[in-house]
């Protein structure tokens, strides 16, 4: 197949996924509560730019499992499968090909600091969704780590524009410690719900607990609500 026929493909299917999950995009707290807990002016998605119970630092503080991989690019590979119609493993020259996105965006840690106007580029998990096809009966996903690490989101939220796959920061390669080659950003929730080093992401038909979650973490992390841990 030509890339401009798969990249035509890919704008067809990524259209067809943001109108199916387009309404309860827009019901998500991080977009639609109507009472957020927050300070600082409106941020990107008409919420307080500093949610509750966080505090602006212009550091980036590190936290990982005590394990940081050393994961070459060439290497590196990502397999998207599960509930989904064209599982796929992407080298690193596959995924450098797929349509890139730059954003700036905010990045929220559940310990409580938040970093401001973050420049990225990567790959939407939107685009990558559309190039496997995701089953109609899929809800979630589960996000796995070169580390072990693993988180799940609901597709309300993994499909949202600003969720990258991020490989570039501030114009240069993501640094290793941060996540390098390759980390997810989930700018409306807490940053742990982004797996670093990430490998894989698998479609599933109902919600299972990640690495976090499964240790008392809320499931939805939603900043703005204080949603820290599960009830």
């Amino acid at each position: 197949m030509e890339e401009s026929e798969k990249l035509n493909r890919i704008i067809e299917a990524r259209m067809k996924l943001k109108a199916r999950f387009e309404e309860k995009m827009k019901l998500t707290p991080s977009v639609a509560d109507d009472i957020p807990r927050g300070t600082g002016k409106t941020n990107r998605h008409g919420m307080p730019s500093i949610p509750i119970g966080q505090t602006v630092t212009f550091k980036w503080p590190v936290l990982d499992l005590g394990y940081q991989p050393n994961v070459p690019t060439e290497r590196w590979r990502l397999t998207i499968d599960g509930a989904v119609e064209n599982p796929v493993k992407l080298t690193w020259k596959e995924f450098m090909a797929l349509p890139q996105t730059k954003d700036t965006s905010d990045f929220h840690c559940v310990t409580t600091w938040s970093k401001l106007n973050m420049p990225w580029k990567g790959v939407s998990l939107l685009d990558l969704a559309a190039l496997v096809h995701p089953h109609e009966d899929a809800t979630h996903v589960m996000c796995y780590g070169y580390d072990t690490y693993t988180t799940n989101l609901s597709l309300e939220e993994a499909l949202k524009p600003d969720v990258l796959l991020v490989h570039t920061f501030e114009g240069q390669p993501l640094p290793k410690e941060h996540g390098g080659p390759v980390r997810m950003i989930t700018p409306q929730l807490y940053a742990w719900k982004g797996s670093k080093w990430i490998k894989r992401i698998e479609f599933l038909t109902e919600n299972k607990l990640g690495f976090w979650e499964d240790r008392g973490y809320s499931n939805t992390a939603y900043p703005w609500r204080n949603d820290r841990y599960s009830d």
